[in-house]
């Protein structure tokens, strides 16, 4: 009996010495193309969130298989599985509040007094991090088919308490 109670404070002392960082894939306008390059950025991840234009159930299935996974109906979403989608979403990581939405021009001007500390968004198919008045805002850019010259991305983020930070990963050379 006093074994376990030992090894269970030294669990309880590990743990809150060292917090457990939780990875977030992001993905943005597949438009129904789901690359092995994705599928190989997202292993891993303990979530994965999805800012829209995904075309079809059947990306979120596949990513699903991965880990679970955050989505919200882009423009380009429609039919009945689509409408199942809401528009915008919140979920929290650790002490991070996260809004995802397929396009900027729909996040409130100061999310930060609604307690957002990360934007997620898709639509432009460009990549972006950026961070506006203590929130961090991404845009994984498109994981689906190349548009004009842009690349063809997809983005991490890393939660470690209160603290979230972003990195955007190139899934073609």
């Amino acid at each position: 009996l006093s074994q376990s109670a030992c090894a269970y404070k030294t669990m309880t002392t590990r743990s809150t010495i060292a917090p457990m960082i939780t990875r977030i894939g992001l993905i943005s306008d597949t438009h129904n193309l789901v690359r092995p390059e994705a599928l190989q950025h997202l292993a891993g991840c303990d979530a994965i969130i999805h800012a829209g234009d995904i075309c079809e159930q059947a990306v979120l299935d596949a990513l699903g298989q991965i880990a679970p996974v955050t989505a919200v109906r882009g423009n380009n979403d429609i039919g009945d599985w689509a409408r199942a989608l809401p528009t915008h979403a919140t979920l929290t990581a650790q002490q991070v509040t996260i809004l995802v939405v397929h396009d900027i021009a729909e996040v409130d001007a100061d999310p930060r007094s609604k307690g957002i500390g990360v934007v997620v968004t898709g639509h432009s198919h460009k990549p972006l991090i950026d961070e506006r008045d203590g929130v961090l805002f991404v845009n994984p850019g498109s994981a689906g088919p190349r548009r004009f010259r842009l690349p063809v991305s997809a983005g991490l983020l890393i939660v470690d308490g209160a603290r979230a930070t972003a990195t955007l990963h190139s899934l073609l050379t």
